[in-house]
């Protein structure tokens, strides 16, 4: 036998995980966040501990439990940070994160929650199952509830890729079926439908015309509100009698998928008034339309400003209006606008109008193109790849149903 002194096992960084690892008795520990003082001291344990127990690991015992595959030791709070970690680095879209991480720090919020310090070798389909449970308490709608769970499954998937759990762990939350409608507890959906023109045009008068050139496209075009927020001249071919808009980005661009935009005369009105010399600038600018409100306040003052009052501090404002609409800030423009037109419906005796958001526009083109048209239309239109997808958005025409059985008895 060699008289040659067992060296200690060194403090290790795994790359692709980002965690520190220590291998003892040909098995893999994973401590944690390489370089953290928490990992050091869990590097510290584990040697401490081995030494001890004549140089072998103290878990052996434990860790044999009939499964295959790596083994480790890896909690499922060390496995989550790890896939973050991947996550901010692999969403990105033309340099941008997406909105995904945030997606899947929500999803995994109850797994943290109840199961945090499991070893994530050992999380199976009945904890998954308790994870939904929790989803479905808490009051999150059926569909919300299936894509958070998937995210979840997608975190594991993950981590067999990267060899840190057996693979029969994602195998065994696979077999989770997703809820069924009108089969679990958890609570449906309001599904979406179109909004009422008279719904949408009374908001005219309290939105930017930023904001209201982008309404009035979305219901000419059915463009999604992130492809009208987006808009530049350079994207737009005004050489033909239908002009086209080719979103630099759009939902679909990370499949390979082309998006092109037909507009017809009424949406060529609209834009001539916005098209820019800046090719690549934004057509809509909230700085501008912030800018323009000011500037009608200052017209209609009857009083002209003091000086004192040009001198006055003012607070720093919280959020100042920036050269792009958002989704999210052109749908806030949108809640504002509804509220500002009930107040004033309100002192009329008027009922109130119904919260509406800027993806129903989109229903409302389907809807009268399907019913103008045909399915076929509305789905090249909308460029949706299955005519199934088109009738998500487009609401089905009973009186034509209804003109048909009339015909027919």
């Amino acid at each position: 036998m060699s008289n040659r002194p067992v060296r200690t096992p060194s403090y290790r960084h795994h790359k692709r995980s980002g965690q520190a690892v220590v291998t003892l008795n040909g098995r893999d520990h994973y401590l944690g966040p390489h370089g953290s003082p928490e990992s050091r001291a869990e590097y510290d344990r584990l040697i401490a501990e081995w030494l001890s127990n004549g140089r072998r690991s103290p878990k052996t015992a434990s860790r044999s439990r009939g499964r295959s595959g790596s083994g480790s030791d890896l909690t499922i709070n060390e496995m989550l940070l790890a896939y973050l970690r991947f996550a901010e680095g692999y969403y990105v879209k033309n340099g941008t994160p997406t909105q995904e991480p945030d997606n899947i720090r929500w999803a995994v919020r109850p797994l943290r929650k109840l199961y945090g310090h499991t070893l994530a070798q050992d999380f199976g389909p009945l904890a998954l199952k308790a994870v939904r449970q929790t989803m479905i308490d808490s009051g999150l709608c059926r569909a919300e509830i299936n894509r958070r769970v998937g995210r979840i499954v997608r975190v594991f998937k993950w981590a067999v890729s990267e060899e840190l759990i057996p693979a029969e762990v994602h195998h065994g939350l696979r077999a989770v079926s997703g809820l069924r409608f009108g089969r679990s507890e958890a609570r449906e959906s309001d599904p979406v439908r179109p909004v009422p023109d008279a719904f949408v045009d009374a908001i005219e008068s309290f939105v930017s015309c930023q904001v209201w050139a982008m309404v009035e496209l979305q219901r000419l075009s059915g463009m999604r509100p992130g492809e009208v927020v987006s808009m530049r001249t350079i994207d737009l071919d005004t050489t033909g009698r239908v002009w086209t808009y080719t979103p630099a980005d759009h939902k679909t661009s990370h499949h390979g998928k082309a998006r092109t935009i037909f507009l017809g005369p009424q949406a060529q009105a609209i834009l001539r008034s916005w098209i820019r010399t800046e090719l690549e600038a934004l057509l809509f600018s909230p700085a501008e339309a912030e800018a323009e409100r000011k500037a009608v306040m200052r017209a209609a003052r009857k009083t002209s400003v003091q000086p004192s009052q040009r001198n006055r501090a003012k607070p720093r404002r919280k959020r100042k209006p920036g050269d792009a609409y958002t989704v999210e800030s052109y749908r806030r423009a949108i809640a504002r606008a509804i509220k500002q037109a009930n107040t004033e419906r309100a002192e009329r005796g008027l009922p109130p109008i119904p919260h509406w958001h800027p993806h129903q526009l989109r229903h409302n083109a389907a809807t009268r193109l399907r019913k103008e048209f045909g399915l076929d239309a509305a789905r090249a239109v909308l460029g949706h790849s299955s005519p199934i997808v088109t009738e998500v958005y487009a609401e089905l025409d009973a009186m034509k149903a209804a003109e048909v059985m009339e015909r027919v008895g």
